[in-house]
């Protein structure tokens, strides 16, 4: 490709690029499931820019273009929640998914207050589980939220892979 590709904080004027990446992410778990009326296909633009200013949010740009994302906040029991992990399609199978999952977890490393970090996917996402799997991550639950559809939470302790490594 010639450029590499860097990842940074996310910041409000991301936050269209971000939507746009989101929608063309999530076609392919929307047809797997059969349902295109899951969060992140009907998150507005407002959402997305507060859900951005209320948490860690990252970008990875290749030169200009934001070709993944990731978000994350921690609640009032100390769990880093993560989600929305996307990459661009063409972007995949390159280990970026690992690359910003580490980021993530390292922006936690300041804040005293990460215990553990969870995250979920649906269940036949298999690219999403093995890739969880293989940073640390334990399913801890599953609950089905609709016919054909069983989401799976998956959690570390914090201190353990990257975050260990940047704290």
């Amino acid at each position: 490709m010639g450029m590499s590709v860097t990842i940074s904080a996310a910041s409000a004027q991301d936050a269209e690029h971000i939507l746009k990446l989101q929608y063309l992410c999530y076609q392919s778990e929307a047809e797997l499931y059969g349902d295109y009326t899951i969060e992140p296909l009907t998150q507005t633009l407002d959402d997305l820019k507060e859900e951005i200013a209320r948490g860690h949010a990252l970008v990875a740009r290749l030169g200009g273009e934001v070709v993944a994302s990731v978000r994350g906040v921690v609640d009032a029991q100390g769990t880093a929640r993560i989600g929305k992990l996307i990459v661009h399609p063409r972007m995949r199978h390159h280990g970026l998914g690992g690359r910003l999952l580490d980021a993530i977890e390292g922006s936690f490393a300041g804040d005293e207050a990460a215990k553990r970090f969870q995250l979920f996917t649906g269940h036949r996402s298999e690219g999403n589980l093995r890739l969880y799997r293989s940073k640390g991550y334990a399913p801890v639950a599953s609950e089905p939220t609709g016919p054909g559809l069983t989401l799976v939470t998956l959690e570390k302790e914090a201190g353990t892979g990257a975050f260990a490594a940047s704290a």
